[in-house]
């Protein structure tokens, strides 16, 4: 197979969809769409992620230096896109319907609709010019009792529907795609 050169991009490295939860400096939760996630090995499982430039989400976690991040699902992903296009300066961000909870040791918001949440702490903050890379600790995972049956990963996979993203484009855990960055939120 031949092989051509192309200006830096990651079209085909699919990457998990997580909505980031945190509160305003009010007390109030706010989510974040992101996708720049990946774990670590550091004595125990931890977590990477990358937030670039300037957002509020970027600015509450490093100010509490908690957070949760909570597993994007088919179901979710209509709001999961409107609080990714949806400035976090825009008052009415947050003004759609989400079941929101706590954490059970973090005090971080989640997603009851999420089957996956990982409360994290913050143990280190890289910065390199605009982007802030986060190592963290996992204090917890809040977990949907359901996946705990008997059924395979691939079955469980299939019913809790995870959301890739990749060249703008939401992607099922099946491959089929859900529409471009932008289009499912018009669906609330």
């Amino acid at each position: 197979m031949g092989k051509i050169s192309l200006q830096p991009n990651n079209d085909y490295c699919p990457q998990t969809l997580f909505l980031y939860g945190t509160y305003d400096e009010q007390g109030n939760p706010d989510f974040g769409l992101f996708c720049w996630f990946s774990y670590i090995w550091n004595e125990e499982l931890g977590v990477m992620c990358c937030i670039g430039g300037s957002k509020l989400t970027k600015d509450n976690i490093k100010r509490s230096r908690v957070f949760s991040a909570n597993l994007v699902t088919e179901e979710l992903l209509p709001a999961a896109d409107h609080l990714g296009c949806v400035s976090g300066s825009n008052p009415d961000k947050m003004k759609i319907n989400l079941a929101i909870g706590k954490g059970a040791v973090l005090d971080v918001p989640v997603l009851e609709k999420s089957p996956v949440v990982f409360e994290l702490e913050v143990i280190d903050i890289i910065t390199k010019n605009d982007a802030d890379i986060m190592l963290c600790k996992i204090r917890n995972v809040l977990q949907d009792e359901s996946l705990s049956s008997d059924e395979s990963v691939e079955q469980k996979l299939m019913r809790i529907a995870p959301v890739t993203t990749t060249a703008n484009t939401y992607i099922s855990h099946d491959g089929r795609s859900l529409g471009k960055w932008g289009e499912p939120m018009k669906q609330l």
